[in-house]
C-alpha cells in the first residue's frame, strides 16, 4: 500500500493505520485536548506517549510544520494543521515555522524571489491570524538555513533509489530531493539539542514521516536524533466529497480568504446526507455521516460539543433540513471570515519583527 504526499486522494483511514503501523490518538491522553483531538477528526500517529509525558512533565521538545509558498491561498484543510500547531504551543513546545522556498523551486519551479514575496506577504501573516504565536515561533527560509542544507547532503548518502520507491511509488529525483529536505527540517531544531518532536500533518504526509525514521536508526552513531513523533488529521473532503479540499479543484474548496457570498455559493452546491425529498427526510431523517456539510461543521465551523451534538441529532431525526443546516454554515463562514480578514492585517504588520534563522 501506497499514499501518495504529492495527490488528492482520499484515503481509507483504517486501512493505513494496520498498512502502517500507526497507534490510534487517545484524546484523554493529552491536556485540554482541542476540538479536532475531541472529536477524532486527530486519528492516529507515532509514539504519542513521549509528546503527551512531556507536556504533563513540562520536558522540553519541539512542534515543526511547514510553509509550501506554492499558491496565493490557503483552504480549509490547511487549518488544522495550524490548530494542532497551536494546541503544542499553548502547551509548552518550542515552535518552528519554515519556509519550503526550495522545496518550491525544485518541484514546483517557483523561484525564490517569488517564495520568499508569497511567504511574507500571505503565508506566514496568514498562519499568524490563524492562531500561531509569533513571539513564541522560530521561523526559517529553507535557502538561508547552510545547517540545514548540510544535513540534506548527509541524509542522501543514506537512502538508495529503491528504498525511495518502496516508500513513494517513484524514485523521481526531484521528488526525492524534496523528501530529503523535509527529513532535513524534522530534524534540524535538534543539531541545537536532542529533544522530543511532534510533526501534526494530513496522514498523506506519512512517507515523509517514514523516511525521516528511518533516516534517524541509520545515522544514530553519527547525530543521534531523537525519533520525532507525529500525529495525524483527517482530509477535510472536497464540497462534492470526492477527493481532499485541494486548490487544484476551486469550485469544491474553500479557500482563505474568500468573499463570504462566494463561500456560500459553493457551499449551497455541496454533497449533503439528505433524502430525495422533504417529506421523506421528515419522515427518515438526514444521513449526517454521509454529509459534507455536516463534516464542515465538525471539523471548522461548531466549537460547542454540545451545539455539534444538536445539530446531528436534528438532522437525524428530520427536524434539520439540508438548506437550514447549510444556512448555518453560510453564517459561520461569515462568521469566521470577517474574523480572519481583521487579524491577518494586524499580523501583516508583524513579520517585520519576526525572528529568522540566517547561517
Amino acid at each position: 500500500m501506497l499514499i501518495d504526499p504529492w495527490g488528492a486522494e482520499l484515503v481509507e483511514y483504517e486501512k493505513v493505520i494496520k498498512a502502517f503501523g500507526l497507534e490510534l490518538f487517545k484524546a484523554d491522553s493529552f491536556p485540554e485536548p482541542n476540538r479536532l483531538m475531541r472529536r477524532g477528526i486527530v486519528f492516529a500517529g507515532r509514539d504519542l506517549k513521549r509528546i503527551a509525558d512531556a507536556i504533563k512533565k513540562k520536558k522540553e521538545f519541539y512542534a515543526l510544520t511547514g510553509i509550501m509558498p506554492t499558491a496565493e491561498k490557503l483552504h480549509f484543510g490547511n487549518k488544522m494543521v495550524i490548530e494542532n500547531m497551536r494546541y503544542f504551543q499553548e502547551h509548552g513546545a518550542k515552535t518552528f515555522l519554515l519556509v519550503a522556498d526550495l522545496e518550491a523551486m525544485i518541484a514546483r519551479k517557483i523561484s525564490l524571489e517569488e517564495a520568499r514575496k508569497r511567504a511574507l506577504e500571505f503565508h506566514i501573516p496568514a498562519y499568524i491570524a490563524l492562531g500561531l504565536d509569533p513571539k513564541k515561533t522560530i521561523f526559517y527560509f529553507q535557502s538561508e538555513n547552510r545547517r540545514l542544507t548540510r544535513l540534506v547532503y548527509a541524509f542522501s548518502r543514506r537512502v538508495t533509489a529503491s528504498e525511495f520507491r518502496a516508500i513513494y511509488g517513484t524514485n523521481d529525483p526531484e521528488r526525492m530531493l524534496a523528501a530529503l529536505t523535509q527529513a532535513a527540517d524534522i530534524l534540524f531544531p535538534q543539531l541545537e539539542k536532542r529533544i522530543a518532536c511532534i510533526v501534526p500533518v494530513g496522514i498523506d504526509q506519512d512517507p515523509h514521516l517514514r523516511l525521516t525514521r528511518d533516516i534517524v536508526r541509520r545515522t544514530k552513531n553519527e547525530f543521534g536524533f531523537v525519533m520525532p513523533s507525529s500525529i495525524y488529521h483527517k482530509y477535510t473532503p472536497s464540497l462534492d466529497g470526492s477527493i481532499k479540499m485541494s486548490k487544484s479543484k476551486p469550485e469544491s474548496c474553500i479557500e482563505l480568504p474568500e468573499d463570504a457570498k462566494d463561500a456560500c455559493r459553493k457551499l449551497k452546491k455541496a454533497l449533503t446526507g439528505g433524502r430525495e425529498t422533504i417529506d421523506e427526510q421528515r419522515k427518515k431523517g438526514g444521513q449526517p455521516e454521509k454529509c459534507v456539510v455536516f463534516e464542515l461543521h465538525k471539523q471548522h465551523l461548531i466549537e460547542d460539543d454540545d451545539e455539534l451534538g444538536r445539530i446531528f441529532n436534528d438532522c437525524k431525526t428530520g427536524k434539520l433540513l439540508c438548506k437550514e443546516c447549510k444556512q448555518i454554515a453560510c453564517e459561520r463562514f461569515a462568521e469566521f471570515m470577517g474574523l480572519f480578514e481583521k487579524r491577518f492585517e494586524k499580523a501583516k504588520r508583524k513579520v517585520d519583527k519576526l525572528r529568522f534563522i540566517s547561517e
